[in-house]
């Protein structure tokens, strides 16, 4: 088949459904076209090598790369994360519409939603079916995140989000909560498939390797529990630190790790100094391969989000990642991820944004044995490559491909 990607995310910024899974699509025999914007994700700066242009070609690993203008921006500006989204739509929309290639069917990376504009102007004009690939559930996540909060632009953004439901052939979430919720928006339930996201298994170890990594970063000799990744509004990690200051009357040896980046880091910080806290410490945001690395030193890994109810259906990105790491995960997530974690057995769930449960269920951690915890940790990365992959996600998005052509 001929698949057309649109996608305003796509490497070298840090997205596991980009060239990773274009290559695996020509691995499995098909021709791939990708239609994305100039790299500027997730610092909203261009990365170096490349500036706006009005388009530009590329071609990496075999796959044609045709990259149109933007407005590069991802701080905490609503107004400039609109002017962002808005611009590639339509840009990606018009030019789109006129320079791609023609293909069998469009694989469309959502979010943002905005991109679904795009998707269903290419798809009229140029017969294009397109799976529209659900990632975060907009409104919902406008408000649940605080980017949007008026009432009549959050039914604008609404309406505009069914429409784009009734224009794909088919729709693909990444959760059974994320398919009820579409269910009762009148999406058909037989024009959604559950596809769980993979990781980005190339920068994933599967063994621990030290090399002396513990002892530069401050982690040996200490129970580490290490989050990694964004840490934002929708993180609300305030509630792990509070969670820090209890546990470390009990259990001096317990520390928490955050590594990366997000609006939120440098508020965290300096509540951290404040509270005076032994045993927390921020490591900058760093290259998967690094992260891959810290991730097997971890003796438990953290998910946090904030206790909203979008996120009962939600399933964290870096819940796969964990898993593939094969370490213990302490879900602090209520839903769908605490459920597919119980299913996996491969750690425990606590209530997010308590930390007197995120204490007590740390400690119920580090009374476990290290076999205990290795158990768990492989059981994880069992389900993940019979369960989560990108050999089991592939295959399944060529079937919904075959049956679309």
């Amino acid at each position: 088949m001929r698949i057309l990607m649109l996608t305003q995310w796509f490497d070298p910024e840090p997205t596991f459904k980009g060239l990773t899974f274009a290559r695996e699509l020509v691995r499995l025999g098909h021709e791939v076209e990708v239609l994305t914007g100039f790299p500027n994700y997730p610092g909203g700066k261009l990365y170096d090598g490349y500036k706006v242009r009005l388009l530009q070609r590329e071609n990496i690993d075999g796959i044609s790369v045709l990259r149109v203008p933007l407005y590069p921006s991802h701080d905490g500006s609503a107004l400039k994360r609109i002017g962002n989204y808005v611009s590639f739509a339509l840009s990606a929309a018009f030019m789109g519409t006129l320079l791609v290639k023609p293909a069998d069917v469009m694989y469309v990376y959502h979010p943002p939603a905005t991109v679904g504009f795009a998707a269903s102007v290419i798809s009229l004009a140029r017969r294009i079916p397109f799976v529209y690939d659900i990632q975060d559930l907009w409104p919902d996540t406008l408000a649940a995140t605080g980017m949007l909060n008026n009432p009549s632009l959050l039914g604008l953004v609404d309406s505009g989000c069914r429409f784009i439901y009734r224009q794909a052939a088919k729709v693909v979430v990444l959760s059974p909560g994320f398919k009820e919720m579409l269910v009762t928006r009148g999406v058909p339930a037989d024009k959604i498939e559950v596809i769980y996201n993979w990781c980005d298994e190339g920068n994933i170890r599967r063994e621990r390797e030290d090399n002396g990594l513990s002892e530069k970063l401050g982690l040996a000799g200490r129970y580490n529990i290490v989050f990694a990744g964004t840490m934002g509004n929708a993180q609300a990690l305030d509630a792990v630190l509070d969670a820090a200051k209890i546990i470390n009357y009990s259990q001096p040896k317990v520390q928490f790790v955050f590594v990366g980046g997000g609006i939120d880091v440098e508020r965290l910080k300096k509540k951290t100094a404040k509270m005076g806290l032994p045993n927390v410490v921020f490591l900058p945001r760093m290259p998967m391969q690094e992260i891959g690395s810290i991730l097997t030193l971890a003796d438990v890994l953290l998910v946090h989000l904030r206790d909203d109810p979008l996120f009962k259906i939600t399933l964290p990105s870096k819940t796969q990642a964990y898993m593939a790491a094969g370490r213990p995960i302490l879900m602090a997530v209520r839903g769908d991820a605490a459920s597919l974690v119980a299913k996996a057995k491969a750690g425990l769930a606590c209530i997010p944004e308590d930390s007197q449960s995120i204490a007590a269920v740390v400690e119920q951690f580090y009374c476990m044995s290290r076999h205990e915890l290795d158990d768990m940790g492989e059981r994880g990365r069992r389900f993940y490559e019979t369960e989560l992959s990108l050999a089991v996600g592939a295959s399944k998005f060529q079937s919904i491909f075959r049956s679309i052509v």
